[in-house]
């Protein structure tokens, strides 16, 4: 194979899929293709997919009839569609019947065929339409070609078994699996010996950890082992869900000095009534009792969350107790959503479906309750000596660098790129409405 072959990938969605494309990337790198950033060079185009939300199904399409014209000029051009939004039911079909120029179609299951895969459609010039229905376990020690230098993603375990009535992803990723705890702490070992400072432990539902495991551990237990990885400087996770996060991951928490101080801990409503009709498992006083006890047994504790606007049947008092909530709570940033239907899932068969005049008054006024808040909690660092991870040259400022504090507060600084990749010590002087500026002490 010519080693002058490069490749693009595009990815919409979560860090699960993110990882998947550096996997993508690293089976890729086997084969003596190079990355480029830029499609129209690209001998190889993969779109990595999402499907939570409606909006990044329109991208892939509008993307996919964009690349039509590559194709045009460049038969040999190899166009790849995979990630989550494959998995959906009859998804491949429709997108082959679209988009006839698409040579590889898989799924969130075959990711390791994709060699396979490729090597057909360059041999016998056919195209490839590949979705398994199921997981087949989990495939150990694939190729990987990190985004980052010094912060990785760890998936610790895949799919999901929760069944939110507003969610796709039980369908697309499948049921839970966990990792072995050695196989985990084997490939942070050597991440660290490459000069990795910072993992990510990912996970559709992280405190679901350890089920299904011949050994008896459970994310607590797992956070503790991982807590002892000699050179691993810190550890962060998500995603968490509420109904599972049990007092003894919070004392891990409390207790590792590696972990850092920072739960996502997706809400999505603030209404009972709503979080019963999600399927969520958890009333708004669990959650708040919770938030509590978070704040409480974690010194400086920063809780995030996601939070879903318009679902259908929401009221104005149950859009008023999610408001209510988020002042509660106090959220140090949330993700807001405004609800999308998804085919296949309970609740796209609602019929007291919100209208989007609706929906996007109320988007608009919890923006702003969300945006006043973090603010707030950034003041609250103005003064402060903070410990930071630095990661590199700031994005908006080249003159300065960047890092993040260890509740994920991004900070930027002047200093010296000797202390890239270096924990350091900074004084808040200025807080704005989404980061820090700092000096060093």
């Amino acid at each position: 194979m010519d080693k002058n072959k490069l490749f693009f990938i595009e990815t919409w969605g979560c860090q699960m899929n993110a990882e998947d494309s550096e996997k993508l990337a690293g089976m890729l790198k086997e084969l003596n293709y190079n990355e480029s950033d830029n499609r129209e060079d690209a001998d190889l185009i993969i779109f990595n997919t999402c499907c939570v939300r409606e909006n990044a199904e329109l991208k892939v399409y509008g993307n996919l009839g964009v690349l039509k014209k590559l194709k045009d000029k460049n038969p040999n051009l190899i166009i790849t569609v995979c990630g989550c939004m494959m998995q959906q039911r009859d998804m491949a079909e429709h997108i082959k019947k679209r988009f006839p120029f698409v040579d590889i179609v898989m799924g969130t299951h075959n990711t390791q065929m994709f060699p396979q895969y490729l090597k057909k459609v360059e041999n016998e010039r056919t195209s490839v339409v590949e979705i398994w229905d199921k997981e087949e376990g989990i495939v150990e020690g694939m190729p990987i070609h990190r985004s980052y230098d010094m912060k990785a993603f760890v998936t610790i375990m895949y799919g999901c078994n929760n069944f939110c009535t507003y969610c796709i992803v039980p369908y697309v990723r499948g049921r839970e699996r966990s990792r072995k705890p050695e196989d985990i702490e084997n490939e942070i070992k050597e991440l660290v010996k490459n000069g990795y400072k910072e993992i990510t432990l990912l996970g559709q539902n992280v405190n679901s950890y350890g089920k299904g495991l011949e050994e008896e551990i459970n994310f607590a237990g797992l956070l503790r082992r991982l807590n002892n990885v000699e050179g691993l400087l810190r550890i962060r996770f998500m995603t968490s869900h509420p109904k599972d996060l049990t007092d003894e991951v919070i004392d891990a928490i409390a207790e590792c000095d590696k972990v850092c101080e920072h739960i996502h801990l997706p809400v999505q409503s603030g209404s009972t009534n709503l979080l019963k009709k999600m399927n969520r498992c958890y009333t708004r006083e669990d959650y708040i009792t919770l938030a509590n006890k978070i704040k409480t047994r974690i010194k400086d504790a920063a809780i995030t969350t996601d939070i879903i606007v318009g679902f259908p049947g929401e009221t104005e008092q149950d859009f008023d107790d999610t408001l209510n909530l988020v002042k509660k709570v106090e959220y140090d940033s949330a993700f807001t959503f405004l609800y999308s239907i998804r085919e296949g899932t309970p609740a796209a068969e609602y019929t007291d479906q919100i209208p989007d005049d609706i929906k996007h008054k109320r988007f608009n006024r919890l923006l702003e309750t969300v945006n006043l808040i973090s603010e707030k909690k950034n003041k609250e660092y103005e003064g402060k000596i903070v410990e930071i991870l630095v990661e590199g040259r700031s994005k908006h400022d080249n003159t300065k660098l960047m890092g993040r504090t260890r509740t994920g507060k991004l900070v930027n600084f002047k200093g010296s790129e000797d202390s890239i990749g270096k924990l350091i010590n900074l004084k808040i002087t200025k807080a704005q409405a989404f980061s820090l500026v700092g000096e060093e002490v």
